[in-house]
């Protein structure tokens, strides 16, 4: 193994724990009898998200089901420079694991980066901004944000 890089060792891991678990979830994700949950992020892996215009990369993937978290749902979402608007029945809290998010509130931006934290409060009006390839995870409550 002295030519394989740990990179590649590591991809090939994770496909292979991917491929264990199809038809349980296209992530890693791990569940103890008790409820308690450990999610491997960086398998999280978001499908395309429908803001309405064309041309927008804008990608989501919950991460827990309400039948398993029914008061707050939590996903990771990417944005490759897009913007869209949106405006929130629900409160979220967003975590930005690289890249760069703006929330643009009127004529106001709001700017996070790699590790920080946006609060948006309920009933905002706003337009989701990614200037560059952006990925960060999503707490929403209630559990039920799509169905709002």
């Amino acid at each position: 193994m002295g030519n394989m890089d740990s990179k590649i060792i590591e991809e090939i891991v994770r496909n292979v724990l991917l491929e264990m678990n199809k038809g349980q979830q296209d992530f890693i994700k791990e569940t103890d009898k008790s409820g308690v949950s450990v999610i491997k992020t960086e398998t999280v892996r978001p499908g395309k998200f429908d803001t309405g215009k064309d041309g927008d990369k804008v990608y989501l993937k919950d991460v827990l089901t309400v039948k398993e978290s029914p008061r707050l749902g939590c996903g990771v979402m990417e944005m490759d420079t897009s913007t869209f608007d949106w405006t929130l029945k629900y409160d979220e809290v967003d975590y930005i694991i690289e890249g760069t998010l703006e929330i643009i509130v009127g004529d106001r931006k709001i700017t996070g980066e790699k590790g920080d934290i946006i609060f948006i409060p309920k009933n905002t009006s706003i337009k989701f901004s990614a200037p560059c390839h952006t990925r960060f995870l999503y707490v929403v409550y209630p559990a039920n944000w799509d169905e709002l």
